[in-house]
């Protein structure tokens, strides 16, 4: 039997997540996921594809609260909402949208980038929409790249892992969930799915980046896994690895929760 075997959450888009046994569906996804994220000067998203360092920043819920730690400074302790404040349009790729700056956020990541950044929310105001081409009238997404969920299964990454001179952990590829129980790239097909009590669609398999290849551990980039990748998942010029999501009710996911195609 098929079933949820991981959920993770990315509370600021570009860190390290936080893996949970259960969360709530809302509009634009799994509650809290991606609704921090960090942008440059002109209001642009900064993420570990400019800048790698920032795979050494870790997330943990906290008393409430969102703990942020990184080498060589103090814990930057968020709310795990921040509606009010001094607002500024910021760009994701083609969107644009509407945040908060979070003033001690900002200068704390300014530290840690040696660079001017801004630290910004997404408010409950904001209305960014999935692209109109794969989505459907109301279909809502945080700062995530573009879509609400990203699927992957254990059985794919077992399979790629085996022609890896060096086995890569499912946290390289930043999933939202993780089943078990399924043949390798199972996924590829979901067309329609039932998490628990929650249905989805399935509107496009995630193409992956060079952000795969970074070490976790010193923040670097190297050419694993894409390159093997490449071997026998390359379509189209790109390569190919875990599903897109929408969802179209509410609730709340749980680990062990079945999954029904």
């Amino acid at each position: 039997m098929a079933v949820i075997s991981a959920l993770y959450v990315y509370p600021i888009k570009a860190c390290r997540g936080v893996r949970v046994g259960q969360c709530r569906v809302v509009e634009r996804g799994l509650e809290v996921d991606r609704r921090w994220m960090i942008v440059d000067q002109s209001g642009m998203f900064v993420t570990q594809r400019e800048v790698p360092r920032l795979a050494l920043v870790k997330t943990a819920f906290e008393s409430g609260a969102l703990s942020v730690t990184a080498p060589a400074l103090n814990p930057l302790i968020l709310p795990l909402e921040h509606e009010l404040g001094t607002e500024r349009n910021v760009q994701i790729w083609d969107d644009e949208s509407v945040a908060v700056v979070h003033v001690e956020g900002s200068a704390w990541f300014s530290r840690f980038l040696g660079a001017p950044c801004e630290l910004v929310y997404m408010p409950e105001r904001a209305r960014r929409v999935v692209n109109p081409k794969r989505a459907r009238p109301g279909d809502m997404v945080s700062f995530a790249d573009g879509y609400p969920f990203l699927l992957i299964s254990e059985a794919s990454l077992a399979d790629l892992n085996r022609r890896l001179d060096t086995p890569v952990p499912m946290e390289r590829f930043r999933p939202n969930i993780v089943v078990s129980g399924t043949a390798p790239f199972a996924e590829d097909d979901y067309a329609e799915i039932t998490l628990g009590e929650i249905a989805f669609r399935g509107v496009k398999r995630c193409d992956r980046c060079p952000v795969t290849t970074i070490d976790l551990e010193t923040g670097e980039f190297g050419q694993e896994p894409l390159r093997t990748l490449a071997t026998f998942r390359l379509r189209d010029s790109r390569v190919w690895f875990g599903m897109n999501l929408i969802h179209d009710t509410r609730g709340t996911l749980h680990v062990g929760d079945r999954v029904q195609i």
